[in-house]
């Protein structure tokens, strides 16, 4: 009997022992996973650390690309913790602030260091680079106290990443010369493209933010040719293309307030 009671007890404790090994590399597997899309905005990070450092080297289109890397990036972190459920505040926390230096820093130390310090004595160009730094903070100090807002179709005011991507694309277009400006004028176009991205991340026009799209049903075959078509264009002139996007959807935001101020014009009048 004793015998039997030992070989009970010890099959009980290697059972046990068993069940608790399986949760210790579930834990580790589970840290894995949420450590995934933190890994993806450390990358983000530090393509933008990179693009700063490009930009003191005097190598702008790297700094450019490496914008754009930052972006891709960027985005990915954010839908990897919606399909690994592994959403966290530390998680979003991270984020806002990797965003801060990638599209709010980043741009704005690129662009002073490319053309604005040759403004004057550099006072001007400095101003506006801050300017455009500070509009950067605020627009992600908003993005962030709004989450609550009901309609998600929309931003309000031109998101970081598209007002960093105009400036990146910009940079990265005159820097490999597909697009001519006169030397003397160079640096005042860089001050208006500056300012114009600046500020518009914090108008409180509507930007379309695809949130609302569904995928499965909203995806006609006609639509995606159109999305084809441009990524194609996008391979063949990456420069050109990506720039007059977002150009195209920094214009866009104007276009559509004025729309929602005329459309609610006609409802107050009738």
């Amino acid at each position: 009997m004793e015998a039997n009671d030992k070989s009970t007890h010890l099959r009980i404790v290697t059972d046990e022992d068993a069940l608790d090994s399986d949760a210790v590399v579930r834990g580790h597997r589970h840290k894995s996973i949420y450590l995934l899309p933190n890994a993806f905005t450390t990358a983000a990070l530090f393509c933008a650390f990179f693009a700063i450092i490009s930009a003191m080297r005097g190598e702008f289109s790297s700094a450019a690309i490496a914008i754009f890397c930052s972006m891709v990036l960027d985005g990915m972190d954010g839908r990897v913790a919606r399909l690994t459920n592994t959403q966290s505040v530390f998680g979003e926390q991270y984020d806002s602030l990797a965003d801060m230096v990638s599209f709010g820093v980043a741009p704005a130390l690129i662009m002073y260091q490319w053309q604005l310090k040759d403004l004057g004595t550099g006072r001007l160009g400095l101003i506006v680079a801050f300017v455009y730094c500070v509009c950067g903070a605020l627009r992600l100090a908003r993005f962030n106290a709004n989450i609550s807002v009901v309609d998600k179709r929309y931003f309000q005011g031109l998101p970081s990443p598209s007002a960093a991507a105009l400036i990146a694309g910009f940079v990265w277009l005159v820097s490999e010369e597909r697009l001519f400006i006169k030397e003397g004028f160079l640096p005042y176009a860089a001050l208006i493209i500056t300012l114009f991205a600046g500020l518009s991340m914090i108008t409180t026009l509507p930007y379309y933010s695809g949130k609302a799209m569904d995928i499965r049903h909203s995806v006609t075959f006609p639509k995606l040719l159109v999305f084809v078509a441009i990524m194609l264009a996008v391979i063949s002139n990456p420069p050109l293309m990506l720039f007059a996007l977002f150009v195209a959807y920094a214009i866009s935001g104007y276009l559509l307030g004025l729309v929602h101020k005329m459309h609610a014009r006609k409802i107050h009048n009738f």
